[in-house]
């Protein structure tokens, strides 16, 4: 591992020149990502049976691996919860966003935050999916089916 980093090191400094004669840094960077990626390519020819990582530093999956993704049970997005419950009977009734993410943690393991839910349910009262109504307890918006 120590090798290939000097020799990252001393191909950087090759490379160093070219890469600075752009003005622009975003230009730059990708330039640098791209030889680097090649560079990557053609090392990976030479270190078969080295294990490798994706760009974000994690190895990849093999093919016996079982994750949360590979398992066949991957979590829903709030976005695809929320849609899930407007089909149901869970906005007969009006809810607070609190309720949501409580109820969404409960039945789908789903452990969202108001923050998360408040812009989709407000996206879906815009579209007259939802209606969004101020309770008169709390003076806090509910959400309930239209």
């Amino acid at each position: 591992m120590n090798r290939q980093i000097e020799k990252l090191k001393k191909q950087l400094t090759e490379i160093a020149e070219v890469v600075n004669s752009f003005q622009s840094e975003a230009v730059q960077v990708r330039v640098v990502d791209r030889l680097l990626d090649e560079i990557m390519e053609t090392e990976r020819g030479d270190t078969e049976g080295t294990e490798t990582f994706n760009k974000r530093g994690r190895r990849p999956a093999r093919e016996n691996e079982v994750n949360e993704f590979t398992q066949g049970r991957k979590k829903l997005g709030a976005t695809k919860v929320l849609n899930q419950l407007l089909t149901s009977d869970y906005f007969k009734t009006p809810h607070s966003i609190s309720s949501i993410a409580d109820y969404c943690k409960e039945k789908f393991d789903s452990d969202f935050k108001t923050s998360e839910l408040s812009g989709i349910l407000l996206k879906l009262a815009k579209e007259n999916r939802l209606r969004r109504e101020r309770s008169n307890e709390n003076n806090r918006f509910e959400y309930v089916g239209v």
